[in-house]
């Protein structure tokens, strides 16, 4: 198929995007990378009256990963190839460096974006079920200045966000890993690249062989990220062992009620999280 007839626009600068914003409103459609945008045109799944175009922009609030020792912010612009060939994030935000080589193919991590992929909020996507593991902020610009959203409150409903009209995504802010904290990201797909049929990003400490202030965060179960808050309650403070994680796997219950979809059924999706709950607290448990 083709895209549909759309003007077009290359801003020059952040005040220019959100002029034309002001003027277009839902019209109008950001480009970033183009990884998810690129194929919903060409199905006409988005039918924007303009193109805003930003991946030129050269604006230090959305681009560069950035390290202050204490705190990790990666730019709206930076690539996904960027994110996972940084030695910062590797060391300071593990999880998400684990993520990424599930993100597509590398000719597409070389062009999609962080902020695109945060902004989408596809409920299959590897970076929102991060950010919201590692309860990361995610800061939006807009005329008025910027604002900072916690990631567990920014997924709203499926591709539904916090952003307001004239807002956009800057960049997300991590704490950077603590001493005696570990990351697992695990995920199941049909074939490498695919969207994730199930996916876990879990991230917590484990001394002495107990775990302490676990997150759980799925993808692929819900409309958003889902944060298991029953089964990491069942973790806390508890030593490693195969019925503390059979425990685990069944709270799973209280917290996940994923729908089917063109390929698995809601028990089959529900079978996988518990298969991959029990991988990734034995990974946490064993690299401690």
């Amino acid at each position: 198929m083709k895209a549909p007839a759309f003007d077009y626009a290359r801003p020059a600068s952040l005040a220019e995007v959100f002029d034309l914003l002001d003027r277009h409103g839902d019209e109008a459609k950001l480009l970033a990378g183009g990884q998810t945008l690129m194929a919903t045109l060409n199905m006409r799944l988005s039918q924007p009256g303009i193109l805003i175009d930003i991946t030129t922009l050269n604006e230090p609030a959305l681009t560069g990963i950035r390290s202050d020792g204490a705190t990790l912010s990666i730019g709206a612009l930076v690539k996904h190839r960027e994110i996972e060939r940084s030695a910062p994030v590797a060391e300071q935000v593990p999880l998400l460096a684990q993520a990424v080589p599930h993100v597509a193919h590398i000719a597409i991590r070389n062009a999609g974006t962080f902020g695109g992929s945060v902004a989408f909020a596809d409920p299959a996507a590897e970076y929102p079920a991060c950010l919201v593991a590692l309860d990361a902020t995610i800061v939006l610009v807009s005329r008025a200045g910027e604002r900072k959203v916690p990631a567990r409150d920014f997924f709203k409903a499926l591709y539904e966000t916090d952003l307001q009209p004239g807002e956009l995504v800057a960049r997300g802010e991590f704490v950077a890993q603590k001493p005696g904290y570990r990351s697992v990201f695990m995920e199941l797909a049909r074939r490498h690249g695919d969207y994730a049929i199930v996916g876990v990003a879990a991230n917590g400490k484990v001394a002495g062989g107990v775990l302490s202030d676990i997150s759980l965060a799925y993808l692929g179960v819900g409309g958003i990220p889902v944060l298991a808050r029953q089964a990491m309650a069942v973790l806390e403070g508890q030593a490693y062992s195969t019925e503390l994680v059979g425990a685990a796997q069944r709270a799973l219950a209280n917290d996940l009620d994923p729908a089917a979809d063109l390929y698995s059924s809601g028990a089959t999706k529900m079978h996988l999280a518990r298969v991959l709950t029990g991988r990734a607290l034995a990974a946490l448990a064993e690299g401690a």
